[in-house]
């Protein structure tokens, strides 16, 4: 089905391309997220690193107040999120190959239809391939567990091992999720700036178990991360 109403959501196909040598912007969703990676960057000047808020409106917002207002050459969301069983393990690290809006759509009696499907848009911002694999090559090099893969945004974090079925069969290779990338994403798309997502796991998506949480190590090594981020970026 397509009401001709493309022009309020981008097809978003073909975004700039990543070009080092300029300022970069990193949003996170809490200032706990914020600290690690400015741990890990010890302070560089040539990083800004500032809080979106929790989930895709907030950090659409926000992220969008900030382009609007100074030049970057790059966007990062970054922080902690879920990785799906068999894709990222606690404790390691993922980055975006592809940052998808994964409950952007409508429930229907068959099942559901994303944005897409509906002729509204796009819910996938891909992500510069030369940019993933540079910087997942930088973080193996560092001697830190990463994968790449399609990250999904939800605005609902899963919770049962029905509905992490049912994303992971609806984003074929989705490897982790989290709330605020596609905000961060869209913001950055609509200003022209190339946009990365990268995630640091700190549970597995499925039944929620707190107990099992290890938000520490995942803030670990998303510090680790952020002392790598500028020799590949810079």
């Amino acid at each position: 089905m397509n009401l001709g109403l493309n022009e309020i959501t981008p097809n978003i196909t073909n975004p700039r391309r990543w070009e080092s040598g300029m300022r970069i912007l990193v949003m996170t969703a809490v200032s706990v997220e914020r600290e690690a990676v400015l741990r890990g960057l010890q302070s560089d000047g040539r990083f800004d690193v500032l809080v979106a808020g929790v989930g895709p409106v907030s950090a659409a917002a926000n992220t969008a107040k900030v382009l609007a207002t100074a030049e970057y050459g790059l966007v990062v969301s970054a922080g902690i999120g879920g990785g799906f069983p068999g894709k990222a393990e606690v404790g390691s690290l993922v980055v975006a190959n592809e940052i998808v809006a994964a409950d952007l759509g409508v429930e229907t009696l068959e099942g559901f239809t994303s944005l897409d499907e509906l002729g509204f848009g796009s819910t996938r911002i891909p992500v510069d391939v030369s940019l993933v694999n540079g910087v997942t090559e930088a973080l193996l090099a560092a001697g830190l567990p990463v994968t790449t893969g399609p990250v999904l945004t939800v605005s609902t974090v899963t919770g049962t091992a029905e509905s992490a079925a049912e994303l992971a069969a609806r984003v074929p290779g989705a490897t982790a999720e989290a709330m605020e990338g596609y905000g961060v994403a869209f913001a950055a798309h609509e200003h022209g700036v190339p946009v990365l997502e990268l995630r640091a796991v700190s549970n597995l998506v499925g039944p929620r178990d707190r107990t099992a949480w290890r938000i520490n190590e995942a803030l670990g090594v998303l510090e680790a991360a952020g002392s790598v981020l500028p020799r590949v970026l810079l």
